[in-house]
């Protein structure tokens, strides 16, 4: 019986939670707001980066992290260029000592990039710039929303109507570190790269360097995908999305140089 009304309240919750994302017009469905996903994301990021720093795994290299704040700083200018409210964001960027192909921005502009990433694919500054262009636009377009939704809707028994109305921010705190590890679906990655691009090339970064990011990504990755590709498009045809992008964005790139 329980079940059956939590499953009653996320259908009738659902006829009224789709918006349109502000960047990409694209109706989506959201279960929560873009405040109580921010503030749920800062508490998920502090937790995140409170481990890793108990396990010595906050990285200590002062180029790679001054690298990679001058080339996210660029980027995040751009996105408050794309969607003007993101200028008011707390951005924060973290680099974690781990082999890990993998990289991420929570709701609001929390961001991280791991060392395996960038050392294991030798990335010059224009692929990094793809990646974590990649991963700012997965912000903007409201995608952690669609994911923490999602992780709501797997965690039936929360308190569903607390959330909606905003009364216990508390309990979205868990959902936000499922939707950390939840995966983004094929359509959000592909969205992403649209954008990711752009932002890229509107920073000055080399919109080419998409399409040799995702060669050593496929190359890398062999018959043994790493998490973070999982539900990535195929290596074959996101290069061919991406190289599609590439005449439209060089102009950008060229003015911004």
């Amino acid at each position: 019986m329980k079940r059956t009304l939590v499953v009653t309240a996320l259908l009738a919750a659902s006829l009224v939670a789709c918006q349109a994302n502000p960047v990409s017009g694209r109706n989506q469905l959201v279960l929560v707001s873009e405040e109580q996903a921010q503030a749920s994301s800062v508490q998920a990021y502090a937790q995140t980066l409170s481990e890793a720093r108990k396990q010595g795994k906050l990285s200590t290299d002062a180029a790679l992290n001054g690298r990679v704040k001058r080339i996210t700083d660029r980027l995040i200018v751009q996105a408050g260029n794309m969607y003007a409210p993101s200028r008011q964001w707390k951005w924060s960027v973290a680099v974690i000592d781990e082999p890990t192909l993998n990289a991420w921005c929570m709701p609001g502009g929390k961001m991280a990039i791991y060392t395996g990433i960038v050392e294991k694919l030798k990335l010059t500054d224009d692929e990094i710039a793809q990646i974590m262009g990649h991963e700012i636009a997965h912000a903007l377009l409201g995608h952690g929303r669609e994911r923490m939704s999602r992780a709501m809707a797997m965690q039936g028994g929360m308190t569903l109507g607390s959330i909606l109305a905003g009364r216990d921010l508390s309990v979205l705190a868990p959902v936000a570190d499922v939707a950390l590890t939840l995966p983004n679906n094929r359509e959000n990655e592909s969205e992403a790269d649209r954008y990711g691009i752009e932002l890229a090339a509107r920073a000055g970064y080399n919109p080419r360097a998409a399409i040799s990011l995702w060669e050593k990504m496929g190359t890398a990755s062999g018959n043994n995908a790493p998490t973070f590709l999982s539900t990535h498009p195929a290596p074959g045809n996101r290069i061919q999305a991406l190289n599609a992008q590439v005449p439209r964005m060089m102009p950008l790139y060229e003015k911004a140089r």
